[in-house]
Parts: C-alpha cells; sequence; structure tokens
C-alpha cells in the first residue's frame, strides 16, 4: 500500500469527522474538549522545568547576603545592603535597605534607580497588599512613601511581596550578615549542587504518576463516539471499501479530531499562561513568561498525540468486524486473557528490584528505569481493570431492576467502562505509592524543634549591646503579648583575651531566671552557679570567690574591651531546667543588680513572648514593635517542626500537578459520561416510552458508574501499595502503611467521580423522555 492511498484515506476520515452533521460536529467537540483539555496539561507540564529555572536564575541574579566574612571596600561602585525582610500574616516579605557609596554603585535587578531616605520602590502584589484594608498592620511597619514599582526582573513570582527602600545610616560589620557591601548582586561564588538521590527519585517519580493518567485520557479521549463511528463505516463497506480502507478513514477520523483538540489544548494553555500571572498556589506564583514550553518537548506533544490517536484507533478496531450490512461487536466476544496484562506489572517490578537497598548514600537511582519500572506498573493498571471488571460483571446478576439493567450493559461493553475509569484509577494508584513514599522519607527531611510553644511562641533576638530593660517594656505594651521572658546572654571568661576556661552567663530578673533554673531564693543583687546543664558549665577555676572574670572575651588583637566581674564571697546554688528553647542552660545565673558596669556591651538580649492565641494578628503586631525598637531586628516565630526546603518544593509542586490532573480526570469523566449518554440516547427513550421508571433508569446508569470505579479503586488501592513498599525499599526505609493516607487518597478517587456523576444527572433526566425516539 503506497503513501498515496494512506494520505487519501486518512483525508477522507478527516473530511466524514467535520461533515457529519450535528452529530459529527458534537461528536468532534467531545473528542477535540477530551483531547484539548489533556494537550494543555501536557503543555504545562512541559513549561514546568522552564518556570522553575527561570525563578532560579532570577533568584540567583538579585543575590546580596551571601553570608561570607570578605567584605570588598569602599569605593564608588560599591553599595551597602541591609536585610530588613518580614513576615506578614505567615507570607514571607522579601525586604531590603540600600545605601549607594558612590555614583556607580550596582541597581539590584528591576529597580530603575535607588529610592532616597524614606521612600521604597516594591512589587506589585505588595503594593495592593499595602494600598488595601488588609494591610493595615504591615503598613504601620513599612511608612516610606512609595516612589515606582520593580520590575519582572527583578521578581521571582508575580504574587511575590517584596521591597527596597533607601538608608543612610548602614554600618557594615565583618562577623555581621545582617549588613553588607557589594560590588555587584549575584552570588559569585555559588555552591556546587548535588541532588540527593531520594529527591531526584521523588521528583521522577512525581511526573510519571502526573503524567500518566494524562495519557490514559487522551487515549480514551480519542475514543468517544465509537460504536456510532462504527456503524457509519459499516455504510462505507455497503459501497465498496474494504476492511482495511475502512480502518484508515476511521484512523482519519481520529487524526482529525487529535489535531483539532491540539489546537484547542493551545487555545487552553495559552488561557490557563495567562491566568497563571494572577493567581498563587501554595505559596508559588509564577509571570506568564515563565511558563514557556521547551521547543524540543512542544514537538514531541505535537506529534505524539495525533500518532497516538491513530495507533489507538488501529488498535481498537483489532477485535472488530466491520461488514456492510452492520458491525459484529454485539456478539459474546472471546474472554480476555490475563498472563500478559501480569507481564507489565511484573516487568515494571523487574525493573525496580535492581535498586532496592540503594537509599541516599548507595550511588544514584538509575532514571530509566525508575521511569519504565514505574510506567510499566502504572500500565498495568490499565491493563488489568478490563479483565477484572469482566470477570467480576460476568459472575453478577440477580437483583432489582436497574442492577439487572446495568450488569447487562457492563456485560456487553466491559472495555468501555473500563477506560472511562482508566483515568482515576491510574491517579490514585500514583497518589497512593507517592503518599507512601512521602511519608516514609519526610522524618528524613524533617527537623523537629525543641522549643516550648507552651509557654513561648515567638523570640526576637536584640542587637549586641541593646538596653533590654526598654524592650522588655515596649513588648508588654504590645497588643496580644501575654507573657515576656527577656535575658541578657553572653560568655565569661579567666582572662580578657584568649580565655583558657569560659562558661554561659545569662542575666535577668528572678521572674525570667525561674523559666530557665530552679531557684531556692531569689532577689535582685543575687547570682548563682548552675548544676546540671548540657553544655558549658563552669569549672572550679572560675567560681572561686575574689577571682575576676571578663564579660565577653576576645580572641587575637580585637580592640574590643572586656568588663571585668569579681566572683562573689557567697553565690548561690541553681539547678538547670529546661529553657523555653528546651535547653539546659549552664554556667552563672546573674541578676541585674549583680551586673558591673559596662557589662551590658558584651551581651546581647533575647526574649522569648507568649502570645494571645485568640488574636490571630498577635504575631504582626509584635513584628511592628521590634520594627520600633531597630528595623534590622527579625522576629522569629516558632514552629514545631521544619522540612527541608528542597523536600518541600517537590511536595508542592506534587500538590499544584495533582490538583491539575484530578481537575482533569473530573472533566474527562464528565465528557465520558456525556458521550455514552448520549449514545444511548434513543434506547433509554424506549424503554421510557415502554413504562420503564425514570427512577430505575437512573439508578441503572449509576450503577453502571459506580461498578467499575468501585473495581478500579480497589485494584488501584493494590498495585499503589505494591509500588509504594518498593520505592520505600528503595530509599533503604521501612514500609509502613499510612492507611489514612490510603483511604483518603481512595476517598478523593471516589469523591471526583460522585461530583461527576451528579453533575451528569441534569442532562440524564433530560435523556428519559419518550420524544428523544424522534428522528430526523
Amino acid at each position: 500500500m503506497n503513501l498515496r492511498q494512506w494520505s487519501r484515506d486518512l483525508g477522507m476520515g478527516a473530511r466524514f469527522a467535520f461533515a457529519g452533521g450535528r452529530e459529527g460536529w458534537a461528536r468532534m467537540l467531545l473528542t477535540a474538549v477530551g483531547v484539548g483539555l489533556g494537550v494543555a496539561l501536557l503543555l504545562l507540564t512541559t513549561a514546568i522545568p522552564n518556570a522553575l529555572a527561570v525563578r532560579h536564575d532570577r533568584g540567583e541574579a538579585r543575590t546580596d547576603i551571601t553570608y561570607e566574612n570578605s567584605l570588598p571596600p569602599k569605593a564608588d561602585n560599591t553599595l551597602l545592603v541591609a536585610d530588613v525582610g518580614t513576615t506578614f500574616r505567615d507570607e514571607e516579605v522579601r525586604g531590603r535597605e540600600l545605601q549607594p557609596e558612590g555614583p556607580r554603585a550596582p541597581l539590584p535587578p528591576g529597580v530603575a534607580k535607588f529610592p532616597g531616605v524614606g521612600e521604597m520602590v516594591v512589587s506589585p502584589a505588595l503594593k495592593r497588599l499595602l494600598e488595601s484594608d488588609g494591610g493595615k498592620l504591615l503598613r504601620e511597619r513599612l511608612p516610606d512613601r512609595i516612589v515606582g514599582t520593580i520590575a519582572e526582573p527583578g521578581l521571582i513570582g508575580s504574587q511575590e511581596l517584596t521591597f527596597y527602600r533607601g538608608a543612610d545610616n548602614l554600618v557594615p560589620e565583618k562577623d555581621s550578615y545582617q549588613v553588607v557591601r557589594l560590588e555587584r548582586f549575584g552570588d559569585p561564588d555559588p555552591p556546587p549542587s548535588r541532588t540527593d538521590p531520594v529527591l531526584l527519585l521523588l521528583l521522577l517519580v512525581v511526573f510519571v504518576v502526573l503524567l500518566m493518567p494524562v495519557g490514559v485520557f487522551i487515549a480514551a479521549a480519542v475514543r468517544f463516539g465509537g460504536e456510532r463511528r462504527d456503524r457509519r463505516l459499516a455504510a462505507l463497506r455497503l459501497v465498496g471499501s474494504d476492511s482495511r480502507m475502512t480502518r484508515r478513514i476511521a484512523a482519519g477520523e481520529a487524526l482529525a479530531g487529535s489535531v483539532a483538540g491540539l489546537v484547542l489544548g493551545t487555545v487552553f494553555f495559552l488561557l490557563v499562561r495567562e491566568a497563571a500571572g494572577t493567581m498563587e498556589l501554595l505559596e508559588v506564583s509564577v509571570f506568564p513568561s515563565y511558563l514557556t514550553p521547551s521547543p524540543t518537548l512542544a514537538l514531541l506533544v505535537a506529534v505524539a498525540v495525533p500518532a497516538a490517536a491513530v495507533l489507538v484507533t488501529l488498535f481498537a478496531l483489532r477485535g472488530v468486524v466491520i461488514e456492510p450490512l452492520g458491525v459484529v461487536r454485539t456478539a459474546k466476544p472471546p474472554r480476555r486473557r490475563l498472563w500478559w496484562r501480569l507481564l507489565l506489572p511484573l516487568g515494571g517490578l523487574a525493573m525496580l528490584y535492581p535498586m532496592i537497598g540503594n537509599g541516599r548514600d548507595s550511588g544514584e537511582f538509575n532514571q530509566y528505569l525508575v521511569t519504565g519500572g514505574v510506567l510499566l506498573l502504572l500500565v498495568g493498571v490499565t491493563a488489568l481493570l478490563p479483565w477484572v471488571v469482566e470477570a467480576v460483571v460476568t459472575r453478577l446478576g440477580s437483583g432489582g431492576i436497574a442492577w439487572q439493567l446495568a450488569i447487562r450493559r457492563l456485560q456487553l461493553s466491559s472495555g468501555t467502562a473500563a477506560r472511562m475509569v482508566n483515568g482515576i484509577a491510574v491517579a490514585v494508584a500514583g497518589a497512593i505509592a507517592l503518599q507512601m513514599l512521602f511519608s516514609g522519607v519526610e522524618g528524613q527531611y524533617t527537623e523537629h524543634s525543641q522549643n516550648d510553644l507552651a509557654r513561648a511562641q515567638m523570640q526576637v533576638a536584640l542587637p549586641d549591646g541593646a538596653p533590654l530593660a526598654k524592650a522588655v517594656t515596649e513588648f508588654e505594651a504590645t497588643k496580644g503579648v501575654k507573657k515576656v521572658f527577656a535575658f541578657d546572654e553572653g560568655y565569661i571568661g579567666d582572662r580578657r583575651k584568649d580565655p583558657e576556661n569560659f562558661a554561659q552567663v545569662t542575666i535577668a530578673d528572678c521572674a525570667s531566671l525561674r523559666e530557665v533554673a530552679s531557684l531556692p531564693s531569689c532577689k535582685d543583687g543575687d547570682t548563682f552557679v548552675v548544676q546540671g546543664g548540657e553544655y558549658e558549665e563552669a569549672s572550679p577555676e572560675l567560681v572561686k570567690p575574689g577571682r575576676t572574670l571578663w564579660f565577653d572575651p576576645v580572641d587575637g588583637d580585637a580592640e574590643d574591651k572586656p568588663s571585668p566581674w569579681t566572683v562573689p564571697a557567697h553565690m548561690k546554688q541553681a539547678q538547670s531546667i529546661d529553657d523555653p528553647t528546651g535547653v539546659k542552660r549552664g554556667g552563672f545565673l546573674l541578676t541585674p543588680g549583680a551586673v558591673p558596669a559596662g557589662a551590658e556591651q558584651g551581651v546581647s538580649g533575647e526574649i522569648y513572648l507568649g502570645l494571645d492565641r485568640a488574636l490571630a494578628d498577635a504575631p504582626d503586631h509584635v513584628r511592628n514593635t521590634a520594627h520600633r525598637i531597630d528595623p534590622l531586628i527579625d522576629p522569629m516565630m516558632w514552629v514545631s517542626s521544619e522540612r527541608t526546603d528542597t523536600y518541600d518544593k517537590i511536595r508542592t509542586g506534587l500538590f499544584i500537578g495533582a490538583t491539575c490532573v484530578l481537575a482533569l480526570i473530573g472533566a474527562s469523566l464528565l465528557v465520558s459520561q456525556l458521550e455514552q449518554l448520549r449514545d444511548r440516547k434513543k434506547l433509554l427513550s424506549s424503554l421510557v416510552a415502554f413504562g420503564t421508571r425514570r427512577r430505575t433508569l437512573s439508578l441503572s446508569v449509576l450503577w453502571q458508574t459506580a461498578i467499575p470505579i468501585g473495581l478500579g479503586l480497589a485494584l488501584a488501592s493494590t498495585v499503589g501499595l505494591t509500588l509504594g513498599a518498593v520505592l520505600l525499599k528503595m530509599t533503604d526505609t521501612p514500609v509502613d502503611v499510612d492507611w489514612a493516607s490510603v483511604l483518603s487518597m481512595t476517598g478523593i478517587g471516589a469523591a471526583v467521580v460522585l461530583v461527576v456523576t451528579l453533575l451528569s444527572l441534569p442532562p440524564l433526566l433530560r435523556l428519559l423522555r419518550p420524544d428523544g425516539l424522534r428522528t430526523e
């Protein structure tokens, strides 16, 4: 068969796709919408790597605080930068103070000119927030006049909150990282990157699990209206086409639908791309320009989708005999074979088996084996599900009329029912496996805090030498603060320079000291030596009465002048207890009356705040107070645990992708359900005309959906648990099934189906009328 014949037959099929009247256009629209939704998500997925790369590059380009000890000398091309970032209602606000030291000082990316003192340039999202009623508390912290906005090159996302403001009092310090001197923006010495093998495995599995349901859906979408198409092909046989030509014409119809789907998918993608610039999902936002698919990947989608449409159509017609007088489809088909369907998941397990036990420290995971193994296991779901549905429904029979109507329909077209469920089954299987993997390795990337959140919820570190008493008074008067524990903390040594022995020293009033030690009695002027501390206990040499010790002893040739303190003759004993940070302190405890003059310069203040949890804005009132004390103070909100940034980003990406995939699956199920209802319009109308109750028919349609879904979710749970266990073994993590997560994933899948079923009820009720038998 030459290429000309193929092209002519495919072209004829394409013309039939667009020239079938209202029925043809409805079928084409269903196919195009189904394929278009899948293509849009594929294009969105292929654009994600570029979006992440652009976000990373923009973040690197504006890097300023690099935590380096060396500072360049002051020159006409240097700039002082201070980190004055803050938090507002759990959202990070990136902030910098800028002080140019010469006319050639570097401008931050996205900033046209330096703001003056009392001025600031802000991101568009921050400007909207500050100008809204909800930004009143933040406006108290950022009262500067807005003189411009930061352009896109200076932002990593459209909804990012960031600002630059002018300053004239910044002083850089060698060992301080809050104020630095720059000659240019950007990290001059970026650290070498090494991808954690387990995180790379997570990333690979996330992409496979998210993309697999999309491929399954596109394969199902090109088969919409299959039974009506086959009846039309029988008419072609009647006018002289042979079976091969008929199949090529059918492939042409599918090709036309897939091409229309490509066009529609591109339109959907462009609409989502523009809408993405106004949205923030799980604290991640992008500009539309970020979502640009790689040309190679976009070309692959453009070629793969039509090719898959043709191949799926030819594969679907392999068991259908199209004769001039009809389609032999309703005869009892041969039993589906199980053996080759089992080869797929077994092959997937065989590909993953060599990597069992690798963990984080035993070499990299082979990306091709991981991708291939997970793909085969998930494809195994789509291969096994038709066999499972057929095997179960052939054994079902007795029951009410609605049940019997549903079972008989499933017995005649179990493949169609399984195709409708394949997407949700694959998604649930992948979600269960990922949930197991994430839950299993989460402990490796989560650091649990020792902070006692029952006593305090925020911590404020004061600059060295800042008066503690004044700050305590400010915080005690702050709205939403219930308790204040304040300490001056530092070190005390036996020499002014390079001490041999040193110990921790804590200065506070008696009430605060009782939060860190058990005291026999306490009044201002008392001193205590602490027993039972975790580290830095005072040695016997340090506690000798009359000995001179030095606050904040220095190293080498530093110019600081430590303050002397004489150990009193009668020092009390105190037993250390857990302080608010969960640590048992050692060394000395001093009340303010026992501290020599000038010692405050050698200690730094730490304040722990207990908040009124009923007041949601209490943390922001604290931040406003801290800003009034010193703009460089950044209060820390305590949390019970904190996850690794990269792990958290992958998990965030999974939730974003899963949301898109679930939306796609819901749309696909709805389109598939509407297509099946349209295909059975005359049959349903006939049953109504013969007196069948609409309630009975509605229940039968619901059973036709519920039975395959139940079987699909059961199979998905089995495959998902198996895949999850293998992935945990690969990461050398004990296999522990979180049944609550498994049930939640299964429940989410069932909820999607329930919503789709409810949305399909109105069109179903419209079809259940005798006048549906009318023909044109």
